[in-house]
């Protein structure tokens, strides 16, 4: 569709970093003011609210990006979550260590680009060592494990996808949709943070239409993808040292945008504030956490957004098995380390 908007000036390539930029700003805001967090849904002191406003984003996600399926702008057949071999013991094993990994650093890799902008020093540092690793994981010395892990797969064929169970995707979709709507709207949260909340959903099936659609370009292709922070960190790491050989594209955008949209939006409402780490042990948990989160966002295909608000609304049945890995790692970690210390 791209080339029939008579953009002259702008490749698809160079258009999918404004938008990246666009959405990550947005995202940044909303976030920052919901406190939107997978890990405070699952073990956070208001773990009832925080698991209304993420379940209220993955609703809209879900209905938005069926949506759009439904209507052909979209399709996901070709895309990786969709590939008919599953390979289930990199995606469980990495969502166990991401999992762990969120609870040993408080916060998933998106809530620590948000609390990074408003100044804290430790989210920061986690995202420094985070995109290390996983830069690692995908092409440096931990490589190997990666593929030795990923070569374990489940032939799958067309069942990658609930889709292809008995009802099709609008039927599926419903009931997660339902489901999560039932949870969200007696989470007691007030309807102006639901609203927000549902503002970040529509935010995914906007990335997916803007990059698989909107900028669809038959002469210079793009990857169709939405919001995610493991590549898309990977990448920026690497834009940064190298911006001269590489150029720009949608994930280092979205980082940047959100790091911009949270840090306006933590300085306009007074929320900016310096943190740093308080003990040795404290740096050793947190730099610990982020290596496994690195490790464990690449072999789980996704973070909690990537496999989770980003995936699940594709229906893959690989995106499902991520983000329960993720949660059932954080619930794990939470009452071997955190409930026993305390």
């Amino acid at each position: 569709m791209f080339e029939s908007l008579g953009f002259e000036e702008f490749t698809a390539r160079q258009a999918s970093v404004v938008l990246g930029l666009a959405i990550g700003i947005l995202f940044g805001v909303l976030a920052e003011r919901t406190k939107f967090c997978f890990r405070r849904s699952l073990v956070g002191e208001d773990a009832r609210a925080a698991l209304g406003i993420w379940l209220m984003a993955l609703a809209v996600a879900v209905a938005g990006t069926q949506g759009a399926v439904a209507l052909g702008w979209i399709s996901f057949d070709e895309h990786r979550f969709m590939a008919p071999a599953l390979p289930a013991l990199a995606i469980a094993a990495g969502g166990l260590m991401f999992g762990a990994g969120m609870v040993l650093t408080r916060g998933c890799v998106s809530r620590l680009t948000v609390l990074g902008a408003g100044g804290n020093l430790r989210a920061l540092t986690v995202l420094m060592v985070f995109a290390i690793v996983a830069h690692a994981t995908l092409k440096g010395v931990l490589a190997p494990l990666r593929t030795t892990l990923g070569s374990v797969t489940v032939p799958m064929g067309d069942a990658i996808s609930l889709a292809a169970l008995p009802g099709g995707a609008p039927v599926w979709a419903g009931v997660i949709v339902l489901a999560c709507l039932a949870v969200a709207l007696r989470s007691g949260n007030r309807p102006a943070h639901l609203l927000m909340a549902a503002l970040i959903g529509l935010l995914v099936p906007l990335a997916w239409v803007g990059t698989g659609f909107v900028l669809f370009d038959d002469f210079d292709p793009i990857a169709m993808e939405s919001m995610s922070f493991t590549l898309p960190s990977a990448e920026t790491l690497f834009f940064v040292i190298a911006s001269s050989a590489i150029p720009a594209s949608f994930g280092p955008a979205l980082v940047g945008g959100v790091l911009i949209g949270a840090c306006a939006s933590a300085l306009i409402f007074g929320t900016f504030r310096w943190q740093s780490f308080a003990s040795p042990g404290g740096t050793g948990r947190y730099f610990l956490g982020a290596a496994l989160m690195g490790v464990g966002g690449v072999l789980a295909g996704g973070c909690t957004l990537g496999a989770g608000l980003s995936g699940v609304p594709t229906l893959s049945l690989a995106a499902i098995l991520g983000i329960v890995s993720i949660a059932v790692g954080g619930l794990a970690c939470h009452a071997l380390v955190d409930r026993r210390a305390a």
